[in-house]
Order: structure tokens, then sequence, then C-alpha cells
């Protein structure tokens, strides 16, 4: 039993012990090449998020860890493939505020959204909802952009790719089919130079990007390279977790 985990702690745990932040995983149901699961971000992320609090939770910082949302923002070439399940931006928004709501009549005022899918974009959502909840701290945690990827890994790519072949590998290995089964993950670029540069952007068109939905080879991924990675991610995530609960959030600028 997991007293920082929800779905594992029950009325008798809650009911006298006072929880100062809740931490809501946000991920996305959809193809990662052919080696991984579609519930990968959504698996990674929840397990993300457990890790740090467990480790926030044993230096005293009272979290919980709410189930996570599998509902990801998915692009074109991606909403056509079988049982990859898209949310439109609204839904993501009425689903954020009503646990918001919940919370906030429960007297929690700290809450942490921790997004591992990289087509879910919370800032604009936050924004608009926080005069809703205006003595709420609201904030958002995306644990993918915390570390330059060539600091873990020798390979590049955002979608399948070494990075997050070898967080699952280290989670849930179970689920990840030999890598020889895994295509080469090779995605392809916008040919217009401005949209290289970032002059502009758009989404990109999953189809034509790439032939085996995963952007990044995955070849060289292990599990050995997930955990040190993982360590890395959750420590410094559990720090947040850590300053968040004994800060004022009153007093939060200097």
């Amino acid at each position: 039993m997991k007293p920082y985990l929800l779905e594992e702690s029950n009325w008798k745990q809650i009911k006298n012990q006072k929880y100062e932040v809740a931490i809501l995983p946000w991920g996305a149901t959809e193809p990662h090449n052919y080696h991984l699961p579609y519930g990968t971000d959504s698996l990674e992320t929840g397990k993300i998020a457990e890790e740090a609090a467990e480790k926030a939770w044993n230096k005293g910082a009272k979290v919980m860890v709410l189930p996570t949302i599998p509902l990801g923002i998915q692009n074109m070439g991606q909403i056509e493939l079988p049982f990859c399940l898209h949310t439109r931006l609204s839904t993501q928004q009425m689903i954020l505020e009503d646990i918001l709501s919940a919370l906030y009549n429960q007297g929690i005022r700290k809450f942490v959204l921790m997004n591992g899918h990289g087509g879910n974009d919370f800032k604009q959502i936050v924004r608009d909802l926080q005069p809703e909840f205006p003595d709420m701290f609201i904030s958002i945690v995306e644990w993918f952009k915390l570390f330059p990827n060539d600091q873990h890994f020798e390979e590049d790519g955002d979608h399948a790719n070494e990075m997050e072949t070898s967080v699952i590998m280290h989670y849930f290995p179970e689920l990840v089919l030999p890598l020889e089964e895994a295509g080469d993950g090779k995605g392809k670029t916008f040919k217009l130079k401005s949209l290289q540069e970032k002059v502009a952007w758009t989404p990109r068109r999953w189809d034509k990007v790439s032939d085996d939905t995963g952007v990044g080879n995955p070849k060289k991924a292990s599990a050995e390279k997930g955990k040190k990675f993982l360590e890395d991610v959750t420590t410094k995530i559990a720090s947040y977790f850590v300053e968040l609960a004994a800060c004022d959030i009153n007093d939060l600028y200097c």
C-alpha cells in the first residue's frame, strides 16, 4: 500500500492525513512504432509520477498521485489509425476543470499536471482556468523536456525513440517487443527552410513524417539507459514536489 498513490489508497489512511499536493499524470493512447504499447505515454508518465512522489514522500512531502488520464491530442495521420484516441482541447479543458473543482472543494491548493505527451499543450488551458481557482497554485511538469536528449542517449527523436524505448524497457520490459522487430523510426522533415528553422510552425502530418509511426531510432535503447535517465528525472521532479509541499503559495516571488 502506497500512501502517495490514490489508486492503492483507502479511506482509513486518507481520512486523517493532510495532503499538500495533488499530482495528475496525463498521457495519450496512440501507436508507438512496432515495438512499444499504445499506452506508452500514459504508462511511463504515471510511473514517473509515482517514483518521484515516493522520493518526495520519503522526505516528508505529503503528495498524492491521481489516476492517469490516457487521452491526448493527436495529429492528422495518427487520428485515422485504429484505436488511436484523439481528445479535443475543449474536452481536456472540461476534464481538467472538473478535477480541479473537486480538489478545490476538498481544500487542495497545490496542483501539478504531469504531461507525458508532446501533442498536449496545457499552458493556455491553465491560463484560462486559473481565474476560477484564484488561490490555487496550478503548475505543469513535462518530464521529457527536463534534460537534453544527448545527455543520456545516442539517438535523437521524439516518439518511440531511444529514450522512450529505454524508459519502457526499464519500467515495463514485458510490454516491449524485441528491438529487431522495431522500425528504424526514420522521420522526415519539412522541405520549407523556414519551417525547419522554426520561423513558423504547423502540425506534422504523421503519415507523411513516419512509415512506422516512430520518430527516432530505438535500436540502441536499453533498460540500463532508461534506469539512469529516470533516476535523474524522478530526483529532479521529487525536489520540486518537496519544495512545493513546503512553500507558502502566497509568498512565491523574490
